[in-house]
């Protein structure tokens, strides 16, 4: 009888189980790790270069990173900045979410806005400061709108392209159970398109900080206090290289940070629950 026992969980092809404790969070940590190797090696050939030629080097980048912190800048412009950019992007997400469920539901609607969710994406978003400058001065405002207009776009495509792929069997089960419209939009819609919904909020966030610096750098000033844009503006304006390296260095790791500890996790737990 025990040779006719069926086996409890069979094998899945291209399914590879660790047996070793630990394992797949020694396999996290790694990966984590990983863009720190790679600035490491970027550091490596920068001074080799900087060595050979004469030019600025990381020794420059230190000591500018060096000063930013024993004066507290470094600190200050970091907050600042993700002060505006989360908020920003939080906002984005759901003004995005709802534009996109919205827009899914009306084939109409869609073909009329949609269109314009792609301009807007084409369209650089240092193009909307002098804009949101002249409807709000230079306030948070401007900030908040330069970073909804870059924000939103991506969001709005991700959700669409999701949605696109959902099979019509789905919504027609939704509505032989009683689902509404946005029964139908929060229960059945969103789930199933919740991969390319991930990958439209990875890049909304990309637009998100990429149109805060924007704003910082052209609209920055005492009424916006120190941001990371402004005091890469401020290290252009006094002809300070080694602090113009130290700003975009933490403009970039602020990036990787946010994708090593929010999306990054967050996709791999989605596609190991799928």
């Amino acid at each position: 009888m025990s040779q006719l026992a069926e086996p409890r969980e069979l094998a899945r092809p291209g399914r590879v189980v660790s047996t070793v404790p630990g394992a797949s969070r020694s396999r996290g940590l790694l990966l984590m790790l990983a863009p720190v190797a790679t600035l490491v090696v970027v550091f490596g050939l920068w001074a080799a270069a900087s060595s050979a030629n004469g030019g600025t080097g990381p020794a420059e980048l230190f000591a500018a990173l060096g000063r930013l912190w024993a004066t507290g800048e470094l600190v200050q412009s970091v907050a600042t900045s993700l002060g505006r950019g989360v908020p920003g992007f939080l906002l984005s997400v759901l003004v995005g979410t709802v534009l996109a469920l919205v827009l899914s539901a009306s084939v109409w609607l869609r073909a009329a806005v949609a269109p314009y969710m792609t301009f807007l994406l084409t369209l650089p978003t240092v193009a909307w400061v002098p804009v949101a400058i002249l409807f709000f001065g230079v306030t948070d405002a401007t900030v908040y709108f330069v970073v909804l207009t870059g924000a939103v776009p991506a969001i709005v495509n991700g959700l669409l392209a999701g949605v696109d792929q959902i099979q019509p069997l789905h919504r027609k089960v939704g509505r032989v159970l009683g689902a509404g419209t946005w029964d139908t939009a929060l229960h059945i819609v969103l789930p199933a398109a919740l991969p390319s919904y991930i990958s439209g909020l990875r890049q909304g966030w990309a637009f998100c900080w990429r149109a805060l610096m924007a704003s910082e750098i052209i609209a920055g000033g005492q009424q916006l206090g120190l941001g990371l844009g402004t005091l890469l503006q401020r290290g252009r304006e006094v002809d300070d290289i080694g602090g113009v390296m130290a700003t975009i260095l933490l403009i970039l790791v602020v990036g990787v940070v946010i994708e090593v500890l929010v999306f990054g996790p967050l996709e791999r737990r989605l596609l190991r629950r799928r």
